[in-house]
């Protein structure tokens, strides 16, 4: 009985990818005849049936959301469903071509049920109710019921379901026993099939929010941008609305990647004869950090870091300022570079490598301890000497220079400008060798943490930490590694005074952090506040989430979505073990950049995007209108390399309810119904009393059913007055036949209904237009726009009310002249009553 049921729910006879391999990809979907119908059931048969996920997904094989505004029709998803109000608008207009015909047939409407089932396309589990929890089965054309609500439909509105589906076994079933056709619309899963999966707390609880293994770990997904890149240290935008990523590589090169996903053949930059790299495993110097000027779109600056050694002597960082090119916005300049700093590195190790601007508009640089194990520079070490450059974040303005010949100036509010033993650019110290921090945009709403910087600083041999810069903050190295001691003396100086990590975690989770971002883009609300980051050899990727009362920070896992959470196009559930990088783009979402061989010179570097597969962004919230790029050289496509859970090829599913070619003639027998005073009750022959349930405040407001579609309205109204207008001329071709016409199915004509009048007489029309035949037309009017249409229900209305007008008087004039008739006679008859009289008195 499931395979019967899945080859009579589905539009292609089918329901496994059995079936469907063996049908081949070109094989035309059919509804299968009887016997190859019990073929396909025994074949059925033999298939397992795959439990369903408690992943909720909708018919176009993305997360549900909330909309924008709220649905006018399908109302009990306005808060989170798989509806926008465009979707809401169609569903409702098939519902009222349905009723339309259901009024013509002279059938019992089944407004409520009807209504349900229409919108379980709305559902959050509309994926579930429909079978289509991926894009191997075909999608069922009658959402899961479960048997005691099935039973009551089959009851009442079975002779609905030829509008709801043309599938030849469903419309057959569903004039047989309650049984058969119940068991063919029930799943298999009783907690989904509706309306159970309402009542469902297991279900309904946690609606929306991110999926969590049975672990707490966050179940997300990813999607490939980028792939064959050598080490990709970094990944940015330049904020010029243009949405283009520059993604760099350890070795040097800055390649540029359109909106589209691809990328230009010629680089941004070329800097790999000036960079330090060697292609042994995990060394840490190359190019390491980028950063474009807040007015980048304006003066075309842009900042670099990277590892430099010039003839055999101490290897070095150096920072430098770049400008694009005059005559190409995708090539930077190579012969623009000013140097702005450079700071000599006394080991291989611990080079830092971060840039970015503050809000406040001046650069940050985070500077590496120089290296070796435990800081072994001087008496306190790098970190904690602030008269070196080493282990530090400095600030420095980048908008003009100082009488010292410095191409930078200090910005005033610096915490050690005056402090003869400090460098005036120090702005907080104490870090080991912080790697990847980043601005906190702030909440797209309240703004809240707007400014705030974070940084992962790889520790020594016992955590790694998770810290918030403050200006002038001492993170405590070499005297702590995270909340505890490392050197006991330094540890136990009461002058410390140093900020304690958000976070921490031992080597037993990771042994070297990769800082990440607060998530404030706009496709994965959930993720909203979340600072997401990694570990680079562990490979384990971790979030925090931040208790705004006491603002503490929670730890919150994240892992990779098993298959069916992750059923999506072109989302996958794996990624390269080493994380390197994090990054967010110009609107706001987030990426990281993981590779599976940590050298400079190995092209397994691939970017990947984070998106949450259990709520998404309504519909059109998130689009941009990115700024041209002129492209000068050759475009190279994304050709993406790893292995999806759905086929690339696979195209997502189509909702399944289709336009049903609806009967434009009306049928010749009709039922009587009688009209009642009340637009919300109809009664008919043989039937119980239906009661409209609209969950719509304003329908209920207006007393109206049918306030879906203006154009509609104005159709309908069209229709119905060019059918009073052909009555009326019927009339005038044949007026000397006058018969008395039977109270069946006569409705009077109003003449002066306008389009206004009619839409807000639709909340009757169940009750006084159900036995109106003749408004019926033989195919619909063609709807027009604009004035024009205006113009001609206006002229039709005027013709309508002058062949209304002249009809009556031909009524009049018709009585007038037999009256005139009946008068002669009987004046005739009185005449020669009367001579007969008077003769009669003569003799």
């Amino acid at each position: 009985m499931t395979s019967t049921r899945d080859a009579a729910l589905h539009p292609s006879g089918a329901s496994s990818v059995a079936l469907r391999t063996a049908a081949g990809p070109s094989s035309p979907k059919k509804t299968p005849s009887l016997p190859g119908f019990i073929v396909i059931m025994s074949v059925m048969l033999l298939v397992p049936v795959q439990p369903a996920s408690a992943h909720p997904q909708c018919l176009d094989f993305e997360p549900p959301f909330k909309p924008l505004w709220h649905l006018e029709f399908c109302t009990q998803y306005e808060q989170f469903g798989c509806c926008d109000q465009k979707t809401d608008n169609l569903i409702a207009e098939r519902y009222w071509d349905i009723i339309e015909q259901l009024e013509v047939a002279g059938h019992e409407l089944c407004a409520d049920m009807l209504k349900e089932i229409m919108c379980q396309e709305c559902s959050p589990y509309a994926a579930h109710l429909y079978d289509a929890e991926d894009s191997y089965t075909p999608v069922r054309e009658l959402p899961g019921l479960c048997f005691s609500y099935c039973s009551e439909f089959h009851g009442k509105c079975h002779h609905v379901v030829k509008y709801l589906t043309e599938n030849k076994v469903l419309l057959d079933t569903s004039e047989r026993d309650v049984s058969t056709f119940c068991s063919m619309v029930d799943l298999s899963d009783q907690d989904y099939c509706y309306p159970n999966v309402l009542k469902s707390s297991d279900l309904n609880s946690n609606l929306g929010q991110v999926v969590e293994d049975p672990r707490g770990c966050l179940q997300l997904c990813l999607t490939e941008v980028a792939n064959n890149l050598r080490n990709p240290v970094l990944m940015l935008h330049s904020s010029d609305d243009t949405h283009r990523m520059f993604i760099a590589e350890q070795v040097g090169f800055v390649w540029v990647y359109l909106r589209d996903g691809s990328r230009l053949e010629q680089p941004f930059l070329d800097m790999s004869g000036e960079v330090m790299t060697t292609p042994w495993l995990g060394d840490e110097r190359g190019f390491l950090g980028m950063a474009f000027h807040p007015k980048y779109r304006d003066n075309g600056r842009f900042f670099i870091y990277y590892s430099i050694q010039v003839n055999s002597e101490v290897e070095k960082i150096r920072i430098s300022e770049m400008k694009v090119s005059a005559y190409d916005m995708n090539m930077a300049d190579p012969y623009s570079e000013r140097v702005i700093l450079e700071i000599e590195e006394p080991a291989a190790n611990h080079n830092g490598g971060q840039l970015l601007f503050g809000f406040d508009g001046y650069l940050y640089i985070f500077t590496g301890d120089g290296g070796k194990a435990g800081d072994p520079f001087g008496k306190y070490g790098n970190a904690q000497n602030k008269s070196a450059l080493l282990g530090k974040v400095l600030r420095i303005d980048v908008d003009g220079s100082d009488s010292s010949g410095r191409h930078y100036r200090i910005p005033p509010g610096n915490p050690f400008v005056g402090d003869p033993d400090a460098r005036p650019e120090v702005y907080a110290y104490g870090v080991r060798n912080m790697w990847r921090c980043s601005v906190d945009r702030g909440d797209p709403v309240s703004r809240y943490g707007r400014g705030r910087i974070f940084c992962g600083d790889v520790g020594q041999n016992r955590y790694e930490e998770i810290d918030i810069i403050v200006k002038g903050g001492n993170y405590g190295w070499r005297a702590k590694e995270g909340f505890e001691c490392y050197d006991m003396k330094l540890c136990q100086n009461s002058s410390l005074n140093d900020i304690l990590p958000i976070f921490a975690y031992s080597h037993h989770v990771g042994k070297s952090v990769t800082g990440g971002y607060v998530y404030r883009g706009c496709e994965s609300p959930n993720l909203n506040g979340l600072y997401i980051f990694g570990d680079f050899m562990s490979g384990r990727i971790m979030a925090l989430e931040e208790d705004k009362t006491t603002g503490n920070w929670k730890e919150r896992s994240v892992c990779m979505g098993d298959t069916k959470t992750c059923s999506f196009p072109g989302l996958i559930n794996h990624y390269h073990k080493f994380i390197i990088s994090f990054a967010e783009d110009e609107a706001g979402e987030l990426y990281f950049l993981a590779t599976a061989y940590p050298s400079a010179m190995s092209p397994f570097g691939t970017v990947f995007k984070f998106m949450d597969p259990s709520r998404r962004a309504p519909p059109g919230k998130c689009k941009q209108k990115p700024l041209p790029v002129k492209v000068r050289g050759k475009k190279l496509p994304f050709v993406p390399r790893e292995l999806t859970v759905l086929d690339t090829n696979e195209k997502p599913t189509r909702p399944p309810p289709r336009k049903i070619k609806l009967a434009t003639k009306p049928p010749a027998t009709r039922s009587q119904v009688k009209p009642t005073t009340t637009a919300a009750t109809v009664t008919t022959t043989g039937a119980a009393v239906l009661k409209w349930k609209s969950t719509d405040k304003k329908a209920k407001k207006k007393n109206q059913l049918k306030p879906w579609k203006k154009n509609k309205q104005e159709a309908n109204t069209q229709m119905k007055k060019n059918a009073l207008r052909q009555k009326s001329r019927e009339h005038s071709v044949k007026p000397t036949v006058i018969k008395p016409v039977s109270n069946k199915g006569q409705v009077k004509p109003k003449t002066n209904q306008t389009a206004t009048d009619y839409s807000k007489s639709n909340a009757t029309k169940a009750s006084n237009g159900l036995n109106d035949n003749t408004i019926r037309t033989k195919k619909k009017v063609p709807q027009r726009k604009g004035a024009q249409k205006q113009i001609r229900l206006e002229k039709n209305s005027i013709k309508m009310k002058e062949s209304a007008a002249e009809h009556q008087a031909f009524m009049n004039k018709t009585k007038t002249n037999l009256n005139v008739k009946s008068n002669r006679t009987m004046r005739s008859q009185l005449q020669v009553k009367s001579k007969q009289a008077r003769n009669a008195k003569a003799l």
